[in-house]
């Protein structure tokens, strides 16, 4: 992946997966490397414990893992969006927050989770003293990542919907599922590397994966995955950019 970026110089790596499945490294902007309500609310109690039932009841479900990386990533990965792409810091702030609870609801149930997810933040907001300007935007960025029913209504909700359809990789398998047999965790398990790359400059915002092709063939990700795209796209319209994927190097979109 290494070589994929040496050739692609424009914009900067605002999140992702390494090979190792670990968080990528990278480049705060200037002055804007805290994010303080992001680290209320991971210290908020009931909010860790709902992360943690939340992704225990998605495993007993077959579903990948939504616990604690895919929150953090999801929430910096938002977070470095609006930032890299110069929004007022306070609203990257909010993506950073509404990123990282956006899956809580499925401490309830699968279905809707965004809806209740949202219903579920309020509380801890509210316990935070957040304004309900605030409150609002992190609300309805939550209760609207689903592409079932989602919307990209701000720009806060826009960088959510991003970061969390760009968390696509191995590292997300859970231990025994069968890649043979079932289509997301066969996709999931090919893509080794995963990016998303920001260049304010050129309004572009692209999904940059390496798939193991042996694995996978890249229709199949589409196959699963063509609706979360066309989310991406008009939430990348919301923020006035392009939406583009890259595929081992090759642009497909």
């Amino acid at each position: 992946m290494a070589e994929a970026h040496a050739t692609t110089p424009d914009g900067v790596p605002v999140g992702g997966r390494t090979a190792e499945g670990v968080e990528q490294e990278v480049r705060p902007a200037p002055g804007r490397a805290e994010i303080p309500l992001l680290d209320a609310v991971r210290s908020h109690e009931r909010a860790s414990a709902f992360i943690v039932a939340c992704d225990e009841f998605l495993d007993a479900q077959g579903f990948t893992e939504h616990g604690f990386r895919h929150a953090n990533l999801v929430g910096h990965i938002a977070f470095n969006v609006l930032t890299h792409l110069g929004r007022d810091p306070r609203i990257a702030e909010l993506a950073a927050v509404a990123g990282y609870l956006h899956d809580i609801g499925n401490v309830i149930s699968r279905a809707d989770h965004g809806q209740t997810g949202a219903l579920i933040a309020y509380d801890v907001l509210k316990e935070l003293d957040v304004a309900p300007a605030d409150m609002a935007l992190i609300m309805s960025a939550i209760g609207n990542h689903e592409e079932q029913y989602g919307q990209s209504v701000s720009d806060v909700s826009a960088a959510v919907i991003l970061a969390d359809k760009s968390d696509v990789h191995r590292s997300r398998v859970r231990k025994g599922a069968s890649i043979v047999m079932d289509i997301h965790d066969r996709v999931n398990y090919a893509v080794t590397q995963s990016f998303l790359r920001v260049d304010a400059e050129h309004h572009t915002l692209t999904l940059e994966l390496e798939i193991d092709t042996a694995i996978s063939q890249v229709l199949e990700y589409f196959e699963i995955f063509l609706e979360r795209m066309i989310m991406c796209r008009r939430a990348a319209q919301t923020l006035g950019c392009q939406f583009r994927i890259t595929v081992n190097g090759v642009p497909v979109l």
